[in-house]
């Protein structure tokens, strides 16, 4: 897993069949921000749709903020010759804010993320893609561990209780620098957030961390993820 000859479609196959992410009748809403990890995510479902009988279908769906930049033109460039359906929808998240609250990336996120979700119950879609790579889980495994004390990272599946739709995260096995790569090789490449309320410090200093414990090997990223499925109850506390 990981390695330069495995195709990043394989992985992301790997991923959907091991955890069931697609299934028949799927009607999937891929949150799409610009960046690589998205872009990677929406230029893989625009192949796999392709296929002989995908039994699904796919929508990116862009939540433009407040102060944000506009999406990027190359991008929507990139989608048009994918034949990608995508939408935007403005969102005004500062005149969501409370008196004496304030705006940090955890907020917009949240406020981001309840978009995805109203749209897709709205528009029938029982599924949201979200591009969180193998890197995103292990920092947020450090962060729960050193910050709140348990051994918990993020699902690859999440089916919510109050609302009818599954959370599904195809590129867990998928490493941040493979992502990096392809986008340089696909020239979509240079594009992330730049809004002016950044305050992710907490994510930046996991991130660190991670390629201070693994020495930016990405062997020892793969068996840190792995260890979260390799649980030896009877050798803990």
């Amino acid at each position: 897993m990981g390695k330069k000859s495995v195709k990043l479609s394989s992985l992301i196959d790997k991923a959907i069949f091991d955890y069931k992410m697609i299934e028949k009748g799927d009607r999937i809403l891929i949150g799409a921000s610009g960046g690589k990890d998205s872009t990677a995510l929406i230029k893989y479902f625009s192949d796999r749709v392709k296929r002989p009988d995908p039994g699904f279908e796919y929508k990116a769906l862009f939540i433009k903020n407040d102060f944000a930049p506009e999406f990027p033109s190359v991008i929507k460039n990139l989608f048009d010759l994918w034949q990608v359906p995508f939408e935007q929808i403005n969102l005004n998240i500062l005149e969501r804010i409370k008196e004496g609250q304030k705006m940090n990336c955890y907020w917009c996120s949240t406020q981001r993320r309840s978009e995805l979700i109203n749209y897709a119950i709205k528009n029938g879609y029982n599924k949201i893609a979200l591009g969180h790579h193998m890197d995103d889980f292990l920092e947020t495994l450090l962060m729960n561990m050193l910050n709140k004390g348990e051994l918990s990272s993020m699902p690859a599946c999440l089916k919510y209780e109050k609302f009818p739709v599954t959370i599904i995260r195809p590129l867990l096995y998928v490493s941040e620098q493979r992502l990096i790569e392809e986008a340089q090789k696909s020239a979509y490449s240079g594009f992330t957030c730049t809004c002016t309320y950044q305050d992710n410090s907490g994510r930046k200093e996991a991130r660190r961390k991670l390629e201070e414990l693994t020495q930016g090997n990405q062997t020892k990223k793969e068996r840190l993820f792995a260890s979260m499925k390799n649980i030896q109850p009877l050798y803990l506390p």
